[in-house]
């Protein structure tokens, strides 16, 4: 193992950095600008596969990661190649947690993949490392599937972190994926805030092609059997669930989160769509003081700036205690820098859960 680590690891490790810079500045106004200022950090790590495939290195983690990273660069710059529609580039993007999962089961085994999945602050404190670096417990800790292959509907990705105790009650997060994404793949925006600061983290995939955002509602009943479901094997704390989401997955965050019966205490809707019937139609009792922290970008090219302010005002006067957050420099993707906030802000405005 030492010798394929030593080979793919360093590269391996640069370009998925890379990737997730381009994922977080996925502009349709500068990214061909933000990709050509990277250069090619690829050539590194397509040089070290091709080392570590002519030895047959044994690792298959780092090699697995390793192809997923490269095609990501492939089919980005193809795409900017030939004009293609700006969602070939979402969908090239969507190796970063492919490979960011094939890596993973690493992160216990090598120091410089167990750094990688912890937030910056914590990578050179050696209790911090020492404290994650222990396996998985099959189907107690770890990452854990539950019907959500890709290409599956309706299942739900569990992440509870490998230092998990039960004589604690843990903070609880769900986060839901956008538009025609998937749970298993959404998962990868939050654990390693999850890791880092000691979250269990739920990431469901919508029954449909994506959340019921009007008419029949199947979504939140398979959201609550995945919250019944971890509630029942793990101490979730009831004053912190915190349901999050990007895009359709922030809107439906209004839309069930926003009913009476909805048991989460915190609501962080990022880059939705709102409607101030939304609002207007929502349960008093339940709106009054929920504690909602609403993120945008400034730049978000589907739903403009505006739509989050009005939707802040109104969840405001309607008796929500509101925090809004609007990022200079973000489009329509998802910031996971806002993840390690978003856990502090549930940690202080506590609210006891229904049900």
């Amino acid at each position: 193992m030492a010798v394929a680590d030593q080979v793919l690891s360093p590269p391996l490790l640069r370009s998925l950095t890379v990737l997730a810079f381009l994922a977080r500045h996925l502009d349709p106004l500068s990214f061909d600008e933000t990709v050509q200022a990277i250069v090619t950090p690829e050539d590194d790590l397509r040089a070290a596969l091709a080392e570590a495939e002519a030895k047959a290195l044994p690792q298959q983690e780092l090699i697995g990661a390793s192809r997923h990273a490269l095609a990501a660069f492939g089919e980005l710059r193809t795409a900017l190649a030939e004009g293609a529609d700006f969602y070939a580039l979402y969908r090239a993007l969507r190796h970063l947690p492919r490979a960011e999962a094939a890596l993973y089961p690493l992160a216990h085994q090598l120091p410089a993949v167990n750094a990688f999945f912890l937030d910056p602050s914590l990578r050179d404190d050696p209790e911090a490392l020492a404290c994650r670096a222990i396996p998985a417990r099959a189907g107690e800790s770890g990452v854990i599937q539950f019907d959500n292959e890709p290409g599956s509907r309706g299942g739900f990705s569990v992440y509870v972190p490998e230092f998990y105790r039960p004589d604690r009650a843990w903070p609880l997060v769900a986060a839901l994926h956008g538009g025609s994404g998937h749970g298993s793949g959404f998962l990868w925006s939050w654990l390693r805030d999850a890791r880092s600061f000691g979250a269990i983290l739920i990431a469901p995939t919508a029954t449909g092609r994506t959340w019921a955002l009007m008419g029949d509602d199947p979504d939140t009943p398979n959201l609550n059997r995945a919250l019944d479901f971890v509630a029942s094997r793990w101490r979730i704390d009831p004053a912190r669930r915190l349901l999050t989401g990007m895009s359709d997955g922030g809107t439906f965050c209004y839309v069930s989160g926003l009913a009476a019966a909805s048991r989460f205490t915190h609501l962080a809707p990022v880059a939705a769509t709102f409607h101030p019937l939304m609002a207007a139609m929502a349960d008093a009792g339940r709106l009054s003081h929920l504690p909602i922290h609403v993120v945008h970008g400034a730049r978000d090219w589907m739903f403009p700036v505006e739509v989050a302010r009005h939707a802040a005002a109104a969840l405001k006067a309607a008796g929500g205690d509101v925090r809004y957050r609007e990022i200079e420099d973000l489009s329509h993707c998802y910031p996971r820098e806002i993840n390690g906030d978003l856990l502090a802000w549930m940690a202080g405005t506590p609210r006891e859960a229904a049900g």
